[in-house]
């Protein structure tokens, strides 16, 4: 078991904690947020009522997530991995089951800066547009699925030189039916759609925000 009840966690998000690996420092382990599941319930659409928990639980997601085709049984020196954090699955800790993942870290060792806090420092600038390039040929490349590509959830690891974007969370389906997993088609389509919805929040991001991102959101659907 994985003992949490030391530590504090390096990074929280709306259902999650993210704690350093006690014993391997470039691994991640992230909990439920305690009496999450319950809430999520409470507060969703009443034809949810009737779900799982796995419906509510962002690591059982998670799970489901790395476990898409094109990431099922992945050599370690496959594409795939080009982007995303190692997968080391699921394990008990003293905060409740733990998703453990490797955890991207900056030269100094650190935890990464999100894509999120380098666009309000610096901007879309050139090394970061390119990292976000590199990362969308990557995507049309290998076809891993995603949910929304939001960038928070987007971090930055210097690589040869040049910033390269990894994605810590959204991994998966967004869609009820896996008819993306099974036609090639639908699938090309989905990831376009995820790209361009991911364009759309960046330029937003640099933006100066007029608008509230509900609102950039639905003009960029009318824009693509």
């Amino acid at each position: 078991m994985i003992d949490l009840s030391t530590l504090q966690p390096f990074a929280s998000g709306g259902n999650r904690h993210c704690y350093r690996h006690p014993q391997y420092p470039d691994r991640c382990v992230k909990v439920m947020l305690p009496g999450r599941i319950d809430q999520l319930r409470k507060r969703a659409p009443w034809y949810k009522s009737f779900l799982s928990d796995d419906s509510f639980d962002d690591n059982a997601r998670e799970v489901e997530g790395y476990n898409q085709q094109v990431l099922k049984n992945a050599p370690a020196d496959s594409p795939v991995w080009q982007h995303l954090p190692r997968w080391y699955g699921m394990q008990e800790t003293t905060e409740g089951p733990g998703a453990v993942s490797e955890l991207i870290l900056d030269a100094n060792g650190e935890p990464g800066e999100t894509l999120e806090h380098y666009l309000q420092t610096k901007g879309l600038d050139a090394p970061i547009r390119g990292a976000l390039e590199r990362f969308v040929a990557w995507l049309r490349a290998t076809r891993v699925m995603t949910k929304n590509l939001l960038p928070h959830n987007l971090v930055i690891r210097e690589e040869h030189g040049q910033p390269e974007l990894y994605l810590i969370d959204g991994l998966g389906r967004a869609t009820f039916l896996p008819i993306e997993e099974l036609f090639e088609g639908a699938n090309a389509r989905y990831i376009e759609r995820r790209i361009e919805r991911m364009w759309a929040r960046v330029e937003w991001e640099v933006s100066d925000k007029s608008l509230t991102w509900k609102q950039a959101e639905k003009a960029s659907r009318r824009r693509f």
